[in-house]
């Protein structure tokens, strides 16, 4: 058995990682060794907990108010200590955190081959999104093994220079994740009563802290000064940048119901609750078309434009002008609704981590068996 490192330390990370890690245990020549760096603690366990991930290693590194270079620093420490007693045939990161980031480079420095799930997304901006572009753009850099969710995350990663045999497009992890979470689901967490419509909100984005961030909550009560039957339910990030302006600005409105971060299902049972869904999460511009809800990305530009690109999703920035003009087009167009609540993904058919599996096992081993049983990804929108 090869042991394959497989390493994470956010909520987003550990959703994208679930099937991965299940489709590794299936295996018979690949073993998992889950490396949880708990780079953000409590929302991070919610999704272990969820999918019954174990962690092999826990170093939990989350640190009240830590800086980028503080925790960059600690996780390069601690994962140099682990990966050298773990001496894994590869390692797997996820995506465009710090912790991918200080992975991949502890991987190059130990001479062990990384695989990046979800590689090739791209805004062309080091500066947005802040760090996470230079986190992927470097990591891209370092990898073996370059595993695009989409045509075009693909081609990105061609037009770099990156060899085409190190590309393969698998689909993306998130909607195996969301395809078996959906099943178990919650209930959801509040009641939406009838003739009544829910605008979901999240944000958390560094480039969203400051002056965007009150424009957004702004433009949340003109919203509600504009429509009596609209409901607002905004699950809080803690980072006290997104929770004392939250609280401040909207904690008094009787029809605003602020909470803490949802555990994995109920955040489901939300979006499927929800009317409408505006955020700035990469991982909802995903998840949020295949459940058939509109999303409205509170960013001027997205590393994940595909569903942009297939009317599912907008770009709406954070002036709240915008965002009103927006969600009331959505609100008062049937028709305009209906086009973008037509519930078609282009991320993925739900076999994303069977496939990176097959990969690894057939680069690792010469191991074809698994990849003669998994279909290749089609390239159009998907249905789910």
């Amino acid at each position: 058995m090869k042991k394959i490192a497989v390493v994470f330390g956010t909520r987003p990370e550990a959703i994208k990682m679930a099937p991965v890690i299940r489709a590794l245990k299936a295996s018979s020549t690949l073993q998992p060794v889950v490396i949880a760096t708990a780079q953000h603690r409590e929302m991070l366990d919610q999704v272990m907990d969820v999918f019954d991930i174990g962690s092999d290693y826990d170093l939990d590194l989350m640190r009240p108010d830590q800086t980028l270079s503080g925790i960059t620093s600690r996780l390069i420490t601690s994962l140099d200590d682990v990966l050298r007693d773990v001496k894994p045939s590869a390692t797997l990161v996820q995506g465009d955190t710090t912790t991918v980031l200080a992975a991949s480079l502890v991987s190059f420095y130990n001479h062990i081959p990384v695989g990046h799930v979800e590689a090739g997304l791209r805004t062309r901006d080091l500066r947005n999104p802040f760090p996470e572009e230079m986190n992927r753009v470097v990591t891209g850099r370092l990898a073996k093994w370059h595993f695009a969710p989409t045509q075009a995350s693909a081609q990105n990663l061609l037009d770099e220079g990156v060899s085409s045999d190190t590309v393969f497009m698998t689909g993306n992890t998130v909607i195996d994740a969301l395809l078996e979470a959906r099943r178990h689901a919650s209930k959801m967490p509040c009641h939406v009563a009838d003739g009544r419509r829910l605008l979901l909100v999240t944000t958390h984005r560094r480039e969203n802290f400051g002056e965007p961030l009150k424009r957004i909550c702004s433009a949340v009560l003109e919203l509600l000064a504009r429509h009596d039957s609209l409901d607002i339910m905004f699950p809080v990030h803690p980072n006290p940048n997104v929770s004392v302006v939250v609280h401040s600005l909207l904690g008094n409105h009787p029809r605003v119901v602020l909470c803490k971060p949802l555990d994995y299902l109920s955040f489901i049972a939300a979006m499927e609750a929800a009317h409408i869904i505006i955020s700035d999460s990469g991982g909802v511009q995903e998840e949020a078309p295949a459940l058939g809800k509109p999303v409205l990305v509170l960013r001027d530009e997205t590393e994940r434009p595909e569903a942009v690109s297939s009317g599912v999703a907008a770009l709406v920035g954070t002036e709240t002008a915008r965002i009103v003009e927006s969600v009331e087009r959505l609100l008062l167009d049937r028709s305009e609704y209906a086009r973008m609540a037509k519930g078609a993904s282009p991320y993925g058919d739900g076999l994303s981590a069977k496939r990176i599996v097959a990969i690894l096992e057939d680069s690792l081993l010469g191991y074809r068996s698994s990849m003669n049983s998994v279909p290749p990804l089609a390239r159009t929108a998907l249905q789910l």
